[in-house]
């Protein structure tokens, strides 16, 4: 008895120490320069260890005004739909931890989308000023809801639900989150929306205003 419990104790040790050196060597992501998408995600690994767990994209999703429903959904449904794409193959991963990797986010890029990341995650500036030349007929530098409805409908894909419910989702919480008073969501936001600093930007936005009332 007292050889299998050191047995199982020695076995628990090197599960946790491989466990820990996954972690480790995942968070060399941020050793080097990220690309586009990887920053956009990266604001949403609250703990910096190149994996985004479901309750970090909750996380996340509160930290920028998103309410408790809609965060929710977003930690099921997003990490359930990418994670699984973006695990390294020799990673072993429970799949209902649905963890997301940072550095493998390319790989979870999903159809129906306005190309603006290629397929390696950088961002495609023709692509971009693409989405304002097409769509943006009320003002040059930003999109109605209307305009950013018509550029959701035709970057759908013909099969592809899910690609393009994806989109939809994502636009639309954006949208509700960074509109203007008149309606307009404007181009510096949708090109912050790429890199990811309209997250870091929106959850300062939130902390001002919870110190401001605290000292009311």
């Amino acid at each position: 008895m007292a050889g299998k419990a050191a047995a199982d104790t020695g076995s628990n040790k090197v599960e946790e120490s491989s466990s820990s050196s996954s972690s480790s060597s995942m968070a060399d992501v941020y050793k080097g320069e990220l690309t586009p998408l990887q920053r956009h995600a990266a604001f949403f690994d609250r703990n910096k260890d190149g994996i985004i767990y479901p309750s970090e994209t909750y996380q996340g999703c509160r930290a920028i005004g998103c309410g408790v429903a809609v965060s929710a959904a977003a930690a099921v449904f997003v990490n359930g739909g990418l994670g699984p794409k973006t695990v390294p193959e020799n990673e072993k991963s429970a799949p209902f931890k649905l963890p997301i990797y940072v550095k493998n986010i390319h790989k979870g890029k999903h159809g129906s989308d306005s190309g603006v990341y290629d397929s390696n995650g950088r961002f495609v500036p023709e692509k971009f000023e693409e989405i304002f030349n097409k769509y943006a007929h009320t003002r040059p530098d930003a999109l109605t809801g209307k305009e950013l409805q018509e550029m959701l409908q035709a970057n759908r894909e013909p099969k592809d639900l899910k690609g393009w419910l994806g989109g939809f989702t994502e636009w639309k919480v954006l949208y509700s989150l960074c509109k203007d008073k008149d309606g307009f969501l404007h181009k510096d936001t949708v090109r912050a929306v790429y890199d990811g600093s309209v997250f870091e930007r929106l959850e300062q936005e939130r902390n001002s205003k919870k110190e401001s009332s605290k000292k009311k």
